[in-house]
């Protein structure tokens, strides 16, 4: 029997092109080589957590739209990315943390945060705001909740994004702005400070590699199979997905640059 030919994802291929520059800077930035410390890793934790959680806007933003969550049920018609949503959902909602009880993985990253010594307050008081009643909107144009500036600016991005209501352009910015933007050197480190450090960043390294085994062993060829759903060969929607994933790693760089500067110089 012949072995089928693997088909060349010309689409993706181009949009790879077009982001490669930005993945670069990101995956190849200064920032990492500074987490010599706990406390550049705390630091690092306190500005990371904001996109630990904007994941999560996106997220919801295609679980609203691509599958059905009114009461009266009905299928929606992309069974794949209906799939793909719903169990990443499960995944990032309803995960463990290390002591087996049920948390979401921006949960684990707030305890990853109290367990290393990092402050939590800015992020819960951001999260607690919209408990509140406060539109997303309203915090980020006025910043209620007093959060970090870069922080923000960031968040800006993806909600502008989301704003923009094109689908193609929300599910690009999630498939390509996921933590497989963490690089292999970053967790490496952690780990290096982990083994010297195990009471402060056990939990930290457990949502790393609980994340990032997610993302690129599961989750990641889902979401590419999802982008080919939602632009087909509509050649307008494939140029518009790779502009957004520009504006998502460009808000990504913006904020390790903040970050690096705070870290001090090298």
């Amino acid at each position: 029997m012949d072995t089928p030919v693997k088909k060349t994802d010309f689409r993706i291929m181009s949009l790879h092109r077009r982001i490669a520059e930005q993945r670069e800077a990101i995956l190849n930035h200064s920032l990492y080589p500074k987490m010599t410390s706990l406390s550049e890793v705390r630091i690092f934790m306190e500005h990371h957590i904001y996109a630990v959680w904007d994941f999560m806007s996106l997220l919801k933003t295609l679980q609203k739209h691509l599958t059905s969550v009114d009461t009266a049920w009905v299928p929606t018609e992309d069974r794949a990315s209906r799939k793909l949503i719903n169990e990443i959902v499960m995944a990032e909602e309803s995960d463990v943390d290390l002591n087996g009880d049920p948390a979401s993985h921006y949960e684990l990253y707030l305890d990853a945060m109290r367990q290393a010594g990092a402050e939590t307050r800015p992020i819960i008081r951001f999260v607690q705001t919209l408990q509140r009643g406060y539109k997303a909107k309203e915090i980020l144009r006025f910043n209620i909740a007093e959060a970090d500036e870069d922080c923000l600016d960031f968040l800006k991005t993806t909600h502008e994004i989301i704003q923009r209501g094109k689908l193609h352009e929300i599910a690009a910015a999630f498939t390509f702005g996921r933590e497989d933007l963490i690089p292999d050197m970053f967790t490496a480190l952690i780990k290096k400070l982990y083994a010297e450090h195990p009471d402060e960043l056990s939990a930290f390294v457990y949502y790393l590699d609980r994340h990032i085994e997610l993302d690129g062993d599961e989750h990641g060829p889902m979401a590419i199979q999802m982008m080919h759903h939602l632009c087909k060969e509509d050649d307008q929607k494939w140029l518009e997905a790779e502009e957004a994933c520009v504006e998502a790693l460009d808000a990504r760089l913006k904020l390790w640059d903040a970050i690096s500067q705070k870290l001090g110089v090298e």
